[in-house]
């Protein structure tokens, strides 16, 4: 009698498990690949995604992806209003112009740079933020994102950026370097990979102040970030499945950057970003991430609404609501 009750609970047992299964093999079917477009630009906002990059050119990838590398946001964000691209990575205030310019047609995905921006110096005159007082600052940027967050931060550290310092804006990085070329002492703003080769080029220069940790001295619950990843509403609402694949993969090729920066900047090169030896020494500097979700969520509206403060324009007019950031 014992025998046969352990003969039924076994074969009960059986039957339950092989239920499970036909339940679970009917619940999660297997992802079906589409064709993803993705723009980015020449610099750490895609140095994240080349471990991806060559994922897909290997065919190893969960979906067919198609990369356009560009120099200029401006030559992405037609692409992404037109839909010839389907996720962009560009600066973080530009994917709030383009959501409040497009009627909401894009939302925000990830961040994935934080601050890129550097103080640095010929000499030792900066030991602390507030060391900026009364002294000449090179720097590019003016009327743009590096302008308002370095007044932010001077202003947060109890310096008034238009009477207590002077700030010679350029036009571009190698102005800058040129001038610390010229000078014995010299203080300069400037953003990596940039830093990097200016280190290369400039004898005696050093980085004084990271500002995205002068940021989070600061204490708010904001962020200062650099890049962050947009995607067009309509795919991200029709491909939902296909988009959290790609948003997984994507983590992953940032933490491989992170953790494999030989290998990674050899990546780079390849793609034409910058060569290896640079991108070696600057990943470490460049603030590569990934952040979704609410805490993504918290770090940008607090990010935005300091850059509404100090120009609204900068922004495109207006913090956007709830449904720009994208949750799956």
């Amino acid at each position: 009698m014992k025998k046969l009750l352990s003969i039924l609970v076994i074969a009960a047992l059986l039957v339950t498990a092989l239920a499970g299964c036909s339940r679970k093999e009917q619940t999660e079917t297997p992802l079906e690949p589409t064709d993803i477009r993705i723009g980015g630009l020449k610099g750490p906002t895609t140095m994240g995604m080349v471990e991806l990059i060559e994922k897909a050119e290997a065919g190893t990838s969960a979906n067919n992806y198609t990369f356009t590398m560009a120099a200029s946001a401006d030559e992405l964000t037609p692409k992404i209003v037109k839909g010839e691209l389907d996720i962009v990575a560009v600066p973080a205030n530009l994917a709030s112009v383009l959501y409040n310019n497009t009627d909401k047609k894009v939302k925000l995905l990830a961040i994935n740079t934080l601050g890129v921006l550097y103080i640095v110096e010929k000499g030792d005159q900066v030991q602390s933020f507030k060391d900026l007082k009364g002294k000449t600052i090179y720097a590019t940027g003016k009327g743009t994102v590096p302008e308002y967050t370095l007044r932010y931060l001077l202003t947060q550290n109890g310096i008034n950026p238009d009477t207590d310092l002077t700030i010679e804006w350029k036009s571009e990085p190698t102005e800058v370097v040129a001038l610390l070329n010229q000078n014995e002492s010299g203080i300069a703003m400037l953003p990596q990979p940039f830093v990097t080769v200016a280190q290369t080029q400039v004898e005696g220069l050093r980085i004084a102040a990271d500002l995205t940790k002068e940021w989070e001295n600061i204490g708010s619950d904001s962020a200062l970030i650099t890049g962050v990843l947009v995607v067009r509403s309509d795919f991200a609402e029709q491909y939902p499945k296909q988009l959290s694949a790609f948003l997984d993969e994507y983590k992953k090729s940032t933490e491989f950057v992170n953790s494999n920066i030989p290998e990674a900047a050899k990546l780079i090169e390849k793609v034409n970003i910058v060569k290896a030896p640079i991108a070696e020494k600057a990943i470490p500097y460049c603030n590569i991430t990934f952040i979704e979700g609410e805490e993504m969520k918290t770090a940008m509206a607090g990010y935005l609404k300091v850059l509404f403060e100090q120009n609204p324009k900068s922004i495109g007019g207006a913090l956007p609501e709830d449904d720009f950031y994208y949750k799956r």
